[in-house]
């Protein structure tokens, strides 16, 4: 686990996580963590599969026929 050192943090913003933590049953390094996380990675971000699937329903679907090549591989030679 990554360990972060937060510096010169304002008392306002410190009382406000622990209101935070109180409000949520977290320890405060939990809450932080929660924050951080809302944040970086927030539910409305978009996700590149939903949105094709999205983009496919929208058209009615498409089907995707690709042609697999049936030649054998050749083995790697590394001399």
């Amino acid at each position: 686990m990554t360990v972060i050192i937060i510096q010169n943090l304002s008392e306002e913003t410190l009382c406000a996580i622990k209101l935070r933590d109180k409000k949520h049953g977290h320890s405060t390094e939990a809450e932080i963590c929660l924050i951080l996380d809302e944040v970086i990675l927030p539910k409305s971000r978009l996700k590149i599969g939903s949105a094709l699937a999205g983009f496919g329903k929208q058209h009615g679907g498409i089907d995707l026929y690709l042609d697999k090549d049936q030649t054998p591989t050749k083995p790697a030679s590394f001399e």
